[in-house]
């Protein structure tokens, strides 16, 4: 997409992440106990096929956002104290992302961080009542910029504006057992809450609610047939309104049209390319592309809307390294197609930028 195309919103998020990716890239000085960081890029696929996909940036503290502070700048130069504040987060588990902002659940701190990357802030949502959280999991942004946050000790969607404010709630009569995920097209029109039931019920489903928060329809029963699901989690909304039902317990991705018909599915349990073992997260981009995070692989794989694996990305492991993932969370996509993973073992959110065909030829050529 090219840059001209881009909301004042985006082009600031694109400069402002160039510029942490030229700081992590910074000179450092020589020290003879540590050896010295990689400046290699980490991109997907590597070499010698072309990258397509490149580690932009880490977000783990407001510290990676906000401009610091005169006084601690001081401080840390006077005192050697340093006033770089510990990780956001606590448990992250899902997270959204547009219009230059990044928006995390936290389950564990019973709220969502905020990202603001294109006014250099950080702040967090759901602390004061009516809309306080008790576990948020899913979450997901309208065309508005509004934040849908799926609550599984409340059984409700809290539903805020793009700065945290408390708009409304889904389900507060009582009809949601255990809601684990939300999605929601550009409209708000059709609201898509998976409740994921339990292991006891046969409430294993899809709730479809209107922009004013009445219930429209049901999707599926417990079960392994064509739009039936076992211990479903996330879901994700197209750019063609296509719903996308991650069905974790069946190992599989389902797709539905904007009224809840049946489509297509794929993934099964297994280690191989494309199948899935321990799928934790769905998010779809402006070309209708399909992310499924997995625990299993430590990494994220990548599908056309049909369900052909076009690529994974990332690798499992102990250690904290640039594309390394331990207990990977959710997956997001916004406008300018940049990626966002979560883990929730490192308490890190990575920024993964597609490469322009351009761009991907050139650093084929550089990393020869």
């Amino acid at each position: 997409m090219p840059l001209s195309h881009l909301s004042n919103f985006a082009r600031n998020t694109v400069t402002l992440f160039a510029a942490m990716l030229l700081a992590s890239c910074a000179p450092v000085a020589e020290q003879p106990d540590k050896p010295k960081p990689s400046t290699r890029p980490v991109v997907w696929p590597e070499p010698p096929d072309q990258p397509r996909f490149m580690l932009e940036a880490t977000l783990r503290s407001p510290d990676d956002v906000m401009p610091r502070g005169e006084i601690a700048k001081l401080q840390e130069t006077l005192m050697g104290e340093s006033s770089k504040p510990g990780p956001a987060f606590n448990k992250p588990y899902g997270v959204a992302a547009g219009q230059g902002r990044i928006y995390v659940t936290d389950t564990k701190s019973s709220m969502v961080h905020v990202f603001d990357v294109a006014r250099r802030r950080f702040f967090r949502m759901g602390l004061r009542p009516p809309g306080t959280l008790g576990k948020p999991i899913g979450i997901a942004l309208d065309g508005e910029g509004n934040v849908y946050v799926a609550d599984v000790k409340a059984r409700k969607i809290f539903i805020y504006d793009s700065l945290g404010l408390y708009l409304r709630e889904l389900g507060d009569n009582g009809e949601l057992v255990r809601p684990t995920g939300v999605a929601v097209n550009s409209a708000g029109t059709r609201v898509y809450v998976v409740d994921s039931g339990g292991i006891d019920t046969a409430l294993h489903r899809v709730m479809v609610y209107n922009k004013e928060g009445h219930k429209l329809f049901t999707i599926g029963e417990r079960g392994t047939g064509n739009g039936q699901f076992n211990l479903p989690s996330l879901a994700a909304v197209g750019p063609d309104g296509t719903l996308y039902v991650l069905d974790a317990g069946n190992f599989r991705v389902q797709a539905f049209d904007a009224d809840g018909k049946f489509l297509r599915k794929w993934g099964k349990p297994g280690n191989g390319a494309g199948d899935l073992a321990r799928p934790r997260g769905i998010a779809v981009d402006m070309d209708g592309n399909v992310y499924v995070t997995d625990a299993a692989f430590g990494n994220v794989q990548v599908f056309n809307a049909q369900g052909q694996l076009l690529l994974p990305m990332g690798n499992i492991g102990d250690n904290d390294e640039k594309g390394v993932y331990a207990l990977m969370g959710g997956v997001a996509v916004d406008e300018t197609n940049r990626v966002y993973l979560l883990d929730q073992v490192f308490n890190k959110l990575d920024v993964i930028r597609r490469l322009p065909d351009e761009e991907g030829k050139r650093l084929l050529i550089e990393m020869k």
